[in-house]
């Protein structure tokens, strides 16, 4: 098995977890594709978004399945004007990870990380393991341990 900053971390913190090797598609980069190939269900699949405050705050979001993050209830919640997604050209020299394969854990710097609290209600949730192919699974609240994260309602 690839072990992976993540992957590592979570041993480090000796945190349960299991692996999903899939198949990267860049044509089909979908959740629902994913899912459908390894036997879960998209919701329990957790995007790892990377956005960027008018403050200049850098701030990870994870939400699940189909959903995505609100961007006026996220300002709101952060206190800033405006939040949008991280250019894509900054991704890689920001966090350390290119698109497909970024993990809130492992990152170059740690930054704020909200959790969409739908993930309160999961006993397990699956995130991106640091590459491309590549998730972890483990129960929400260790995750949000391990990243220093906070449930908030972002979606």
């Amino acid at each position: 098995m690839t072990k992976t900053n993540a992957i590592r971390l979570l041993e480090q913190a000796k945190v349960p977890y299991d692996t999903i090797n899939y198949e990267y598609d860049e044509n089909d980069l979908s959740l629902s594709h994913i899912a459908e190939m390894n036997g879960l269900q998209t919701d329990r699949i957790y995007k790892t978004l990377v956005t960027i405050t008018s403050d200049d705050e850098i701030v990870v979001v994870l939400v699940g399945g189909t959903k995505g993050f609100v961007p006026k209830k996220l300002a709101a919640l952060l206190g800033c004007k405006k939040v949008d997604m991280l250019p894509l050209a900054q991704l890689q020299a920001t966090t350390g990870y290119i698109r497909g394969g970024c993990c809130p854990l492992g990152m170059k710097k740690k930054f704020r990380t909200l959790i969409d609290q739908t993930a309160i209600n999961e006993t397990h949730i699956y995130v991106n393991a640091g590459q491309r192919g590549l998730l972890f699974g483990c129960a929400p609240d260790a995750l949000l341990e391990l990243c220093g994260a906070e449930y908030a309602d972002i979606c």
